[in-house]
């Protein structure tokens, strides 16, 4: 259900600024979004003006005006005497624009606070004991139905200006006529609906719609004549939108000693004249309350100006116009309206809901982290001004406990905490696997050459004691040199693994390399049905990098790459050299047995090999991976099983460094 005013929950940004600003507490937080609860707002409209984010919205009349009510042909627009703040250049035209748009008559909302001028003298005086609050002001009044029942009784029973002049036209123009208020109120949308009133006016509009209207309907204000708004013309009603407005329109005497009447206006200062009446510790007979700062400062008045430009406009307009009013013309026709019905009642409403008690309380409070008064900063970020506020409003179903900006910021701090602690643990875990990994592969590696060594080595002695000596004693020991050579290869190659981090930086012919490196392979037996091709379009270009390192690199992939093809009838090796702005590219590209699409990801981890037992360490790669790495490059492969390996070796032209050891 939506009332007047709703949140838009998509632009909602959890800045809580409407809850900081809601006299009524009547938006609840749900999921971090500030929705309006519509039974408990008084349609106050102070959350619509402090929404940066435009997540506020105000229930329009302006489809209902322009397609029901402007082509029935008997349309009346009444104006709030605050337009002038509104359109403080062109306040003129305004009557010309509206008439433009399609009514058939235009007329000043201030004729109708003279009309109940008299009610509130009379009220007065007949008033021998007790309070009375004045009624215009809807939102007072919804304040008061809604959050002070108590204070119902002490309302003043008379209309507000617009029921007022709603009723008056109606009565003069006939029952069908279709009444529009134009003001700066958004509480006027729910006041014109009020079973009380609800004879009086057929819709409202605010400035802001109205000028969205115009434009629209391309109607330009300044090319607009200046033109008087229709009879009847107000006198001092015209001053109701100030503050203290309605004492001088009511010619009732006052000045700054007289302490049997109140002026009061502006939010902050309603809430606590309202609790202090209440709690019965003001003695004034009237209190004249307006909930803005007048009505010139209304929520939706629509102007860039402050609020004593908007005040000064305002003086400006009752000027320039209360000479035109005739004061024989204007008496009659308040005598002619006296038997319009300009009373009102009001109904207790109460949404109040009870208050939670001080061990629920204290219990929210300890979910926050507070425990002691000295633990509640107080500091609003919630959109309540204290931390025992905010924690009613959770004990009412108003908050989230999320919402607490500090304990949030605590609990971050808590949770990046534990992150690291975390993340260090599973360094430490990783370390020790490494380690572990490391030992296991050595362990396996050497293992193997080490068991035949001793097999042998315990063979050749057998055969030596029992005087048994042949040439096949000779292949013997030359099968334990071969592993023993193979476990210091092993341990080489690990020494390598261990000392990465140390490169020597020069300018590197990589063409060059590879050339070395192609002339050594095809010398080699094993190797030589393979027919390798080189493709150069480097140009001479020279790299930055350590030669003997990028070497060892080259050397690793093209010796993988022949072994590859060991049991291949195909045997191509083709090796590419590009290059680009900034890189050099080294594609090696073989015929070879492919390798499964499961042991990609596994290539550069030390000590894994698809190699046959004694063909490899499975160090090469993972030295290769950590050259590059260090040279600032990269290395990527594809392979098809039974079609062959590429891997493409990307290596930085420039690393910005000369003879540094990266560690």
């Amino acid at each position: 259900m939506h009332g007047i005013v709703s949140t838009i929950g998509q632009k909602c940004k959890r800045c809580y600024s409407c809850i900081r600003e809601c006299p009524a507490k009547a938006i609840r937080v749900v999921d971090g979004k500030a929705v309006i609860v519509p039974e408990r707002c008084i349609s106050c409209g102070h959350c619509v003006k402090v929404c940066s984010q435009g997540a506020k919205k105000i229930i329009s009349d302006v489809e209902f005006t322009l397609n029901s009510i402007l082509p029935s042909g008997d349309a009346v627009a009444i104006v709030a005497p605050s337009f002038a703040a509104s359109f403080p250049d062109t306040f003129e035209k305004l009557p010309a624009a509206l008439r433009k748009l399609g009514f058939d008559k235009v007329c000043e909302t201030a004729f109708g606070a003279d009309l109940i001028a008299g009610e509130y003298k009379k009220c007065l005086e007949s008033n021998n004991s007790g309070k009375i609050i004045s009624s215009p002001c809807p939102a007072v009044n919804n304040f008061i139905e809604k959050y002070y029942s108590n204070l119902v009784p002490n309302l003043a029973k008379i209309v507000s200006p617009m029921i007022a002049m709603g009723r008056y036209l109606k009565e003069k123009l006939g029952k069908d006529t279709r009444v529009v208020f134009i003001g700066p109120c958004v509480a006027k949308k729910s006041e014109y609906k009020d079973k009380e009133v609800d004879d009086a006016i057929d819709a409202v509009l605010t400035f802001t719609e109205l000028k969205k209207i115009l434009h629209e309907q391309n109607v330009v204000l300044a090319e607009m004549e200046d033109t008087k708004f229709d009879p009847p013309y107000a006198n001092s009603g015209k001053s109701f939108p100030l503050a203290g407005g309605l004492i001088k329109t009511s010619e009732i005497p006052t000045d700054i000693l007289e302490k049997d009447i109140i002026v009061v206006e502006g939010m902050k200062n309603v809430e606590e004249i309202i609790k202090d009446l209440s709690e019965d510790k003001i003695n004034a007979r009237f209190i004249d309350i307006l909930f803005c700062e007048g009505c010139i400062n209304g929520p939706a008045i629509s102007s860039n100006l402050n609020y004593y430009s908007r005040r000064e406009k305002v003086i400006e307009y009752i000027e320039k116009s209360l000479h035109d009013v005739d004061k024989i013309v204007w008496r009659g026709e308040l005598y002619n309206s006296r038997n319009i019905d300009y009373t009102r009642e009001f109904t207790a409403n109460s949404e109040r809901i009870p208050e939670p008690d001080e061990e629920t309380i204290k219990a929210i409070l300890a979910k926050t982290d507070k425990f002691s008064p000295k633990d509640e900063l107080n500091c609003g970020a919630c959109g309540y001004r204290t931390c025992r506020e905010y924690a009613i409003a959770i004990a009412k179903d108003l908050a989230e406990e999320d919402m607490c900006l500090p304990y949030l910021v605590d609990k971050l701090e808590r949770a990046y905490q534990e992150l690291q602690d975390a993340e260090d643990q599973l360094k430490h875990a990783e370390k020790l696997a490494s380690i572990g990994q490391l030992a296991a592969g050595v362990a396996h590696e050497i293992n193997n050459p080490l068991g035949t060594i001793m097999l042998y080595s315990s063979m050749l002695k057998r055969d030596i004691e029992n005087k048994r000596v042949s040439e096949t004693n000779s292949e013997d020991l030359t099968t334990i040199i071969d592993e023993a050579n193979r476990c210091k290869n092993i341990v080489a190659n690990l020494l390598n693994f261990a000392r990465q981090g140390k490169i020597k930086i020069t300018r590197v012919d990589i063409a060059g390399l590879l050339e070395s490196i192609i002339k050594t392979v095809k010398i080699h037996p094993q190797y030589k049905d393979i027919v390798i091709g080189l493709t150069n379009h480097l140009d001479g270009y020279r790299i930055e990098g350590d030669p003997e390192q990028l070497k060892q690199v080259l050397v690793n992939l093209v010796n993988n790459a022949c072994e590859a093809m060991d049991e291949t009838k195909t045997k191509n090796l083709e090796i590419a050299l590009t290059q680009d702005t900034n890189n050099v590219f080294v594609d090696i590209r073989d015929t070879g047995c492919g390798i499964h699409e499961d042991n990609i990801k596994k290539l550069y981890t030390p000590f894994f090999t698809t190699k046959k037992m004694g063909k490899g360490t499975g160090l090469g790669l993972a030295i290769s991976y950590g050259i590059i790495k260090m040279h600032r490059g990269d290395i990527q492969v594809e392979s098809k099983i039974n079609e062959g390996t590429k891997f493409t070796v990307r290596f930085p032209k420039s690393l910005s460094i000369t003879n540094t050891n990266m560690n």
